[in-house]
């Protein structure tokens, strides 16, 4: 068994790695951008050939501290290359670099292929050549603070390339991209129901091809005649012959079983001759048909009922103008609406205002991304826009009662939120027994809202389906009185288990919302984790921060999304440093950072354990924010416990502190008991926890605890030299 990383574009790393399970691999984990896992050279090799959603697969070969340029030489020779190639091979390399010494990625490159020639000509007087396009082995080296990883690129070119387009359009859909659309989307549950394929913008065909495939059970890889791991010393052909025979018995079966379903249009009847050219290629023109149409006047092919329509309409970056594209995306959502009742749409908008755009409500979201352009991908179940309204239930005594309290509380604090500018705030917290929840407002500027509805464990005498019904009602009711639609409401529940009461699996869509508070603007996630990405009951203690924040520099520690660093920063802080043990946050962080203009240098953005971090770095800080989670068991980092460790960690905070700096320090754990004896020596402390809760929150005024540290003068750490410099100034 070998470790393996598939690299995947962002937004795809949650279904590549369900396609890892399903084809055999183990120990599979997703990460930023691709997906850990393990498995044999057979495991490697059906995931080069059966992925339709990574990217490359790489063999990592060794670790090593690159900090300089004998390091990274020496760390490339430290192994064995004739164990991979021959003298008489050839290679290539690919380099990327990120928060290191060595910054320049062709240099890196240039680097590792010396290390690696060098060795050969030295032992063998003879040296491997250079080939960019199909080497015998491709090498890849990602360097990230300073650490190298060195892989083989089992890949050798990115494996969205299939080998059946030979002609494309101006902006072409790449097509791993286009399988996690379809994937998303449920193509293949629909075509197994007997539905068929649309695609009303087809292009140069990438999503009907890739559609046809899938369901036809046609390895994506099939028709490439190159992999990197065909010139590599290691390649068993046996088994890769094995793998490659029963991959193509599998597609002699699906074409012969695959129906004539695949419809496509362009407006373009040069694209529409694209789409053919590549059809055959792939072999799978015979069961398409494919017409010039324009998009908006496309409709169901006689007879077919049902399927599903996909398209990549132009955003207006490459294609097209960006004035005319709203235009665009609601004739195309009306077009949907009016002609294909009982079918699903899927539509990869360039952003979400495009999407808010179509006049139709979609019942899922996912972030995807179009090589560097951030998209998102709606599914719409479409109905017909006369369809007869279901007549609404009247509401229970017990909802009832929900409702007249969610509409008492709404006006009760109505003016105040007004006058404060308050979009996101608690407008419910269990204040009726029976109905146990929270509700969370997330509004923007615009004045869009979204309700986030999260079940508190209800009583085991209480039967379940009980507090189901209870918790529909919550729904329907809070939809009512705030006018939010159900797609806007995110619901978190409790699962009963064998292990008791838990919170059951969330979703993976990545999709974000933005939303303002304070007059900034912020990216949550309702869906996809317990938190949002924005603590509600933090909202004073993030405006304290803004306020003590002028001209000092500001360090984060657990910064989770960085919220707290955008409120600094936009306070006057001279500098943020935001310290996160998890890549996901930081690069949340790194967006939200993004959204209000903070950029560049000034704003750094440090994967590292907190402790490690403070123990590294020699920087000293005016304003330390410290919110550390209650419990910690990453592997990455030693176990933490904040009762247990919470001394341990302002003490070493202290060191980090400028002479008049402040530590801010907040957590949410309720039975939190604050270690004065350990603190009390060196910190004057102030209990800022009552002043800390909004108003909102006042139903649950221990929900979290915040304390104001500043140094005793004794302790500054400039103390000593200071008086020094004024006895001298007297002699």
């Amino acid at each position: 068994m070998s470790a393996y990383f598939a690299t995947c574009p962002k937004g795809l790393e949650y279904l590549l790695r369900d396609e890892l399970v399903a084809i055999g691999a183990t120990d599979v984990r997703e990460s930023l951008a691709g997906v850990h896992f393990s498995g044999t050279l057979e495991t490697a090799y059906r995931a080069c050939l059966w992925s339709r959603l990574a990217s490359r697969i790489l063999l990592p070969l060794a670790e090593f501290e690159a900090g300089t340029d004998d390091a990274l030489y020496a760390g490339v020779q430290s192994i064995d290359w004739s164990q991979h190639l021959a003298s008489h091979a050839t290679l290539a390399v690919d380099a990327g670099t990120a928060l290191s010494k060595l910054t320049h990625s062709q240099y890196i490159a240039q680097r590792v292929k010396d290390a690696i020639v060098d060795q050969f000509r030295q032992r063998d007087g003879a040296r491997p050549g250079v080939d960019t396009d199909e080497p015998d082995v491709r090498i890849n080296l990602r360097l990230r603070r300073d650490r190298a990883t060195l892989s083989l690129d089992l890949a050798g070119t990115p494996l969205h390339r299939r080998g059946w387009r030979e002609l494309q359009g101006e902006a072409p859909l790449k097509e791993n991209l286009a399988a996690a659309m379809l994937m998303r989307a449920g193509w293949p549950e629909i075509y197994a129901q007997g539905g068929a394929l649309l695609d009303p913008m087809c292009g140069s065909g990438t999503l009907l091809i890739e559609g046809a495939l899938m369901v036809a059970d046609v390895a994506p890889g099939l028709r490439r005649e190159y992999f990197g791991f065909l010139g590599w010393h290691q390649h068993d052909i046996a088994i890769w012959r094995r793998v490659l025979d029963e991959a193509r018995e599998r597609a002699e079966a699906g074409l012969r079983a695959l129906r004539s379903c695949f419809f496509g249009s362009d407006a373009d009847s040069r694209m529409v001759q694209t789409a053919k050219r590549n059809a055959q290629e792939a072999e799978v023109s015979g069961f398409f048909t494919l017409d010039k149409h324009d998009a908006l006047h496309v409709g169901p092919p006689p007879g077919i009922e049902r399927g599903l329509v996909i398209t990549n309409p132009p955003y207006g970056e490459r294609l097209g103008e960006r004035v005319d594209m709203p235009r665009l995306y609601r004739a195309l959502g009306e077009a949907l609406r009016a002609r294909f009742s009982g079918w699903r749409a899927a539509v990869l908008a360039g952003d979400v205002e495009l999407g808010r755009a179509m006049p139709l409500r979609a019942e899922k979201r996912y972030t995807l991304y179009n090589g560097a352009l951030e998209t998102v991908l709606l599914i719409f179940e479409l109905h017909a826009r006369d369809m007869v309204q279901r007549e609404s239930k009247p509401l229970s005594d017990g909802a009832q009662m929900l409702k007249n309290r969610l509409e008492k509380n709404l006006k009760h604090l109505r003016k105040r939120l007004e006058r404060e500018g308050i979009h996101c705030w608690r407008a419910y917290d269990q204040d009726l027994p029976e109905y146990a929840a929270a509700i969370d407002v997330y509004g923007s500027e615009s004045g869009a809202t979204w309700l986030h509805v999260q079940e508190y464990r209800a009583p085991a005498e209480i039967p379940l389906e009980t507090t189901r019904q209870r918790l529909r009602e919550i729904v329907r009711v809070a939809g009512e009185v705030f006018n939010v639609a159900r797609d806007r409401i995110a619901l978190k529940t409790r699962e009963r288990g064998k292990g008791g009461s838990k919170y059951g699996q969330f979703d993976q869509r990545g999709e974000f919302v933005e939303v303002a508070e304070g007059n900034l603007q912020f990216l949550v996630n309702l869906t996809d984790y317990l938190d949002t990405g924005l603590f509600l009951d933090h909202r004073l203690v993030r405006g304290k921060l803004r306020e003590l924040a002028q001209g000092r520099r500001f360090l984060n520690m657990f910064a989770y999304t960085a919220t707290a660093s955008v409120y600094a920063a936009a306070g006057g802080a001279k500098d943020t440093t935001s310290v996160d043990l998890s890549a996901t946050y930081l690069d949340w962080a790194s967006r939200n950072l993004a959204l209000n203009g903070f950029t560049g240098a000034k704003h750094r953005l440090m994967q590292v354990d907190a402790m490690e971090f403070l123990q590294r770095d020699r920087e000293r800080y005016g304003l330390i924010y410290v919110d550390p989670p209650t419990f910690s068991n990453s592997k990455r980092a030693d176990d933490f416990d904040v009762q247990r460790d919470h001394a341990k960690l302002l003490n070493a905070c202290l060191d980090r502190l400028s002479s008049d700096g402040i530590i801010v320090f907040s957590n949410n754990f309720r039975r939190f008991k604050l270690d004065s004896a350990a603190l009390d020596e060196r910190f004057v402390i102030e209990d800022w926890s009552a002043s800390s809760i909004p108003f909102d929150f006042a139903r649950r005024d221990n929900i979290h605890g915040c304390w104001l540290l500043r140094l005793r003068p004794q302790e500054s750490p400039w103390s000593e030299t200071v008086e020094h410099v004024r006895n001298k100034a007297k002699r």
